[in-house]
């Protein structure tokens, strides 16, 4: 696992995810020195995550989510060499080998739905991300097997709002649990 990441981290188990504006505003004065950024497009992208990083915190981007980017390893070198974002987070292992080969933060995400899910996730362990982020992250017995089967930093997120849900996770095994509820980044 990167340094960066894992020693954030180790400090605050709370990522904060945010996917508009207020999110934003609201993160920058907020716990969390780990920035999970759901929106934007390829015109606003580089200012949020100076915003982010000029705070002190790493920024991490949903390259799947941020609208004029396509699904290739160029939109990669756009982050990296453009915005300066910390790392990206992805369903397409593509991206995230290009990210590792740029010395970025790789994260992999995966929504584990059913047990096929579940079996799909042991290929990532061919190309070693940084950590894997499952969804929804409500799931103790299943981040314990992602964690056994994969032998990789697991990452809880999606439908996480209350302090118990968090310890559960974080019980289970998740490294840290992200959260766009800014009730959860002050816990």
């Amino acid at each position: 696992m990167d340094a960066r990441l894992y020693k954030r981290l180790q400090e605050n188990p709370i990522i904060a995810a945010i996917r508009d504006e207020t999110g934003l505003e609201r993160c920058l004065k907020a716990e969390p020195s780990v920035v999970f950024v759901l929106y934007g497009d390829i015109c606003g992208i580089g200012g949020t995550v100076k915003r982010i990083k000029d705070a002190g915190k790493l920024a991490i981007v949903h390259a799947d989510l941020i609208t004029g980017l396509s699904c290739k390893e160029v939109s990669v070198d756009f982050l990296h060499n453009t915005t300066g974002a910390d790392g990206i987070i992805s369903t397409r292992v593509n991206m995230l080998q290009r990210a590792k080969e740029l010395g970025m933060i790789a994260i992999f995400r995966t929504f584990v739905i059913d047990s096929m899910a579940l079996e799909a996730l042991l290929s990532v362990k061919t190309f070693q991300p940084d950590a894997i982020d499952i969804l929804p992250g409500l799931m103790p017995t299943i981040i314990r097997k992602v964690r056994n089967l994969t032998g990789l930093p697991v990452l809880a997120g999606g439908l996480i709002t209350e302090k118990q849900e968090v310890l559960q996770a974080l019980e289970a095994g998740a490294l840290a649990i992200s959260s766009t509820a800014g009730a959860v980044w002050d816990m």
